[in-house]
């Protein structure tokens, strides 16, 4: 598995929206006011550092692109305008009702506050199985990562050459297709 470089990354936005004339988010920020999801439909709470819009654009278009429904919170219309109490407690809900959590781990994300607070809560209500990385890193440099991370699934691309098929690998070295782990 390789891990997603952020012109990767990117490049999979420019061919998802390429065709269309709206974004990923969008098209994700439509579905979401326009309907409630059901039972039957992944949804994901997608935690991010919220200075990188540009990887979190790119993160939303990669899973439109298989489908899946996407919570981002300053898109959530009920969310305090100010940081207070209220803003971790309303957090905390659309974790546990999102089906899957994915954090966006670039090394900004995974140093953040917030993320890591996060991650916490996603852990309690979604782990093992329903918790992923989306390690995103710089390009030509490796992710760094923290030894605490190491006890998460990554999601990353099955081959080098493809930019289309990426997989979940768990700690003890078994791997899904992503598709099929965001249908699990």
């Amino acid at each position: 598995m390789e891990i997603i470089t952020k012109s990767q990354l990117s490049a999979v936005r420019v061919n998802y929206e390429q065709p269309r004339t709206f974004s990923a988010f969008q098209e994700a920020s439509t579905i979401k006011n326009s309907r409630r999801s059901t039972v039957t439909e992944t949804s994901i709470f997608l935690s991010h550092k919220h200075d990188q819009q540009r990887e979190l654009m790119d993160a939303i278009a990669l899973l439109r692109k298989v489908n899946v429904n996407v919570y981002v919170d300053w898109a959530d219309e009920g969310m305090p305008k100010t940081t207070s109490g209220a803003t971790a407690k309303r957090l905390k809900e659309k974790i546990q009702s999102n089906k899957k959590f994915i954090l966006l781990a670039t090394e900004q994300a995974i140093a953040s506050t917030w993320c890591n607070w996060e991650l916490g809560i996603g852990d309690v209500h979604k782990y093992p199985k329903d918790i992923v990385l989306l390690v995103i890193k710089d390009d030509y440099s490796a992710w760094s990562g923290s030894e605490y991370l190491q006890i998460y699934p990554v999601t990353g691309r099955k081959y080098s050459y493809s930019e289309d098929q990426y997989e979940v690998q768990f700690p003890d070295g078994r791997k899904v297709d992503l598709i099929r782990w965001l249908n699990s």
